[in-house]
């Protein structure tokens, strides 16, 4: 059910859904390799696995998902987009309170969170279009 429809308000940003779907592949891209390289170089503790990449990351996507999901669900009015990209938003945010110690579950997390967040991108760039 539409929450409201505010077109006229909130002109089309075109392209910020893939932008945002872009980055939550780069995030995809981040998680494997720095767990690849965390396996392959036990002593691994690069620009990679420092933790404000991490928390600067997290806090771009959010922002990001807060500008281009809000801007959708105004435009067409449904919130399942919100739902899912908050949903995932949420599971980033608790994979970083996971310890990096090599046994994969903050990757693991983090990339259910990042395909949950692409899915809400999806759906509102679908939902515009």
């Amino acid at each position: 059910m539409p929450i409201t429809n505010v077109t006229a308000r909130f002109p089309r940003l075109p392209g910020i859904d893939r932008l945002a779907i872009g980055l939550s592949g780069l995030c995809v891209v981040h998680c494997v390799a720095s767990s690849v390289l965390l396996v392959m170089l036990s002593a691994a503790d690069g620009v990679l696995l420092n933790p404000i990449f991490h928390e600067v990351g997290l806090t771009f996507a959010i922002l990001l998902g807060a500008v281009a999901l809000g801007r959708g669900a105004l435009r067409h009015g449904y919130v399942m987009p919100i739902c899912m990209g908050s949903l995932g938003l949420g599971i980033m945010a608790g994979a970083m309170t996971l310890p990096h110690d090599g046994t994969g579950a903050e990757a693991v997390w983090t990339i259910v969170g990042v395909g949950l967040l692409a899915f809400g991108h999806d759906l509102n760039h679908r939902a515009v279009h």
